[in-house]
């Protein structure tokens, strides 16, 4: 159930009115990292969750998403309203559609179902959520830097802050699945190369680091030479041993 509340989830002021900026706003109402993809994603992750606690975190950020989209739409309202209205007009965009928000991204385009990532899986929605979150917050600092008006910047401010908040939620999550660091969830074993790092540039100096050195990765310098003949249809997984393919995915929407 949901209960709208006549009041901003935070408090938003726009000293200076810029339909020019309001179109710009339009990317975190109706575009691809914006605030109604975010609520939409979450909400429907939900669903596939069976541990009560990360059902419930989903949930909880779902509906402050919700609270961010009516932030961001009364922002747009206000850069295009009173004497701004008219220099709004000069926009096709607002021409057309009148002032205030639209579920379109700056450029004119429509929201689409697309824009969500979601497979059923917690451990991979969970992924997918920080890196929503991530563009989300690149946006907004993208926004900061563009307007000059202090109410727009402190609102956009805080948006930004809660993108940081929510990764941290998601990333948290992840650990108690003991999956923030471990790359394999799901029920089939993958093969032994899961363990090889390939050198496919050459003619230049190969830069080594922990994503392609030992212990978690052997580095094949040459793979035109490496035997690929010798590679095993799976590897052992002790920590699932004795465990079926229903356990693993058990597993992975409970926390230990």
């Amino acid at each position: 159930m949901f209960i709208h509340k006549k009041e901003l989830l935070v408090p938003v002021t726009v000293n200076t009115p810029d339909p020019r900026f309001g179109q710009f706003l339009l990317e975190q109402f109706g575009g691809a990292t914006g605030e109604l993809t975010a609520c939409l994603q979450y909400f429907v992750q939900s669903f596939h969750v069976e541990n009560p606690g990360l059902k419930d975190m989903l949930l909880d950020i779902s509906t402050e998403e919700i609270g961010h989209l009516e932030m961001v739409g009364k922002l747009i309202e206000l850069h295009t309203v009173g004497e701004a209205k008219i220099k709004a007009e000069e926009s096709p965009l607002f021409a057309m559609r009148g002032k205030g928000p639209h579920f379109l991204d700056s450029m004119g385009s429509a929201w689409t179902a697309k824009y969500i990532n979601e497979g059923g899986d917690v451990v991979r929605d969970l992924r997918a959520d920080i890196a929503a979150e991530a563009g989300a917050r690149q946006t907004y600092e993208e926004l900061i830097k563009r307007t000059t008006d202090d109410g727009t910047k402190k609102a956009l401010v805080h948006l930004l802050t809660r993108e940081i908040a929510h990764t941290k939620m998601f990333m948290e999550a992840l650990a108690s699945l003991g999956k923030l660091t471990d790359a394999y969830f799901g029920s089939i074993p993958p093969d032994d190369t899961v363990q090889i790092y390939y050198n496919m540039s050459s003619n230049g100096t190969d830069v080594r680091g922990p994503w392609n050195s030992e212990p978690a990765f052997k580095y094949v310098a040459d793979p035109l030479s490496h035997d690929r003949s010798a590679s095993k249809p799976g590897i052992e997984r002790p920590d699932l041993a004795g465990v079926n393919s229903v356990d693993v995915k058990a597993a992975a929407t409970k926390a230990p």
